[in-house]
């Protein structure tokens, strides 16, 4: 049975196991699919889901409108949409308040909406936390009636912690089994601030699935096959930043030892148990996919000995490099 935690500051409830929209009707690298992300929408909110992550870019904007169809005959809806990163390359401009506004007017208008629900910057370079002129143009924006609530997408853990100089509702943070570094002081701050928290990327682009072999081959346009070492965008998005094979050894050792046929479903429930995430957001692009995700909600809290084994299969095989780069 879903559970809800509060988002932050904004006052709304939201299901722990939320989804992200990225790959909705489609996947990375193959075609989008209406009739499929409808039907994925509709399977996640009957299984309690009241919370989608979407962005601006995803599916060449597909994937927002698709979102805008279904808040249509589902008002009690909550969302995100990301804004900055549809256009490439990737600038500093993109972030600018002029730049912000129109991707605001945009995403309004793909979404069919008055005003958005909570916008988060998407993914910027660490310079922009450093010029306040964009924050203060998203607090305008708040007064205008454009938007209800702000907040960013992040790389890195000192990234996270510099937006909370800001008026910010939420953040969203790659937290996995595999990306542990956020427990050890943001999430006290988050707390502390009253900042929602979005654990995405939780199942590390799939390893964490446990299913991949060392020959498991992905589309040429997956950007699990042509991101590995950050030729399009920040190598942390693909596999959590983590080398493919050794990602491979980690997973198929943490289904030995925590004894399980199902590592996604108890990934996700490692999430869960730490209290200021309000919600993990596992991709789906399909409705057979959310089963496996929603399962987590109803699994047993993790014991301190399975805790223990995800600390000793990270040390052991992740650690270095990944928690001294993100």
């Amino acid at each position: 049975m879903m559970k809800y935690r509060k988002f932050g500051n904004t006052g709304y409830d939201v299901s722990e196991v939320s989804l992200g929209t990225w790959q909705l009707g489609g996947k990375w690298g193959l075609p989008f699919s209406e009739k499929d992300a409808m039907d994925t929408l509709a399977e996640a909110y009957d299984r309690g889901v009241n919370f989608f992550d979407t962005a601006d870019g995803y599916q060449g904007g597909a994937s927002e409108h698709a979102v805008g169809q279904f808040l249509k005959t589902h008002p009690d809806v909550h969302y995100t949409t990301k804004i900055g990163r549809k256009e490439e390359p990737l600038s500093l401009d993109h972030f600018s308040p002029q730049s912000v506004d129109r991707y605001v007017d945009e995403s309004l208008k793909n979404l069919d909406v008055d005003c958005l629900d909570t916008v988060l910057l998407h993914c910027p370079p660490t310079q922009l936390l450093y010029q306040p002129e964009t924050f203060f143009e998203l607090d305008k924006l708040k007064q205008a009636g454009k938007i209800r609530h702000y907040g960013v997408s992040v790389e890195k853990v000192e990234e996270a912690i510099k937006a909370m100089d800001y008026n910010i509702s939420a953040i969203e943070i790659i937290f996995n089994m595999f990306r542990l570094r956020p427990a050890n002081l943001f999430f006290d701050l988050a707390k502390q601030h009253n900042v929602g928290v979005l654990a995405r990327v939780p199942l590390a682009s799939g390893l964490l699935s446990g299913k991949y072999t060392a020959e498991t081959k992905f589309a040429p346009g997956d950007h699990r096959t042509n991101n590995r070492n950050g030729q399009h965008f920040d190598k942390g998005e693909t596999f959590s930043g983590v080398d493919f094979l050794t990602g491979v050894k980690a997973a198929d050792e943490l289904k030995q030892r925590l004894g399980t046929d199902n590592l996604a479903a108890v990934a996700l429930r490692y999430i869960l148990m730490y209290d200021a995430v309000s919600a993990v957001i596992p991709g789906a692009s399909n409705p057979t996919q959310i089963e496996r995700n929603t399962s987590a909600a109803d699994l047993a809290p993790l014991t301190s000995e399975q805790m223990a084994v995800v600390r000793d299969v990270y040390d052991k095989y992740i650690k270095n490099p990944v928690e001294y780069l993100w």
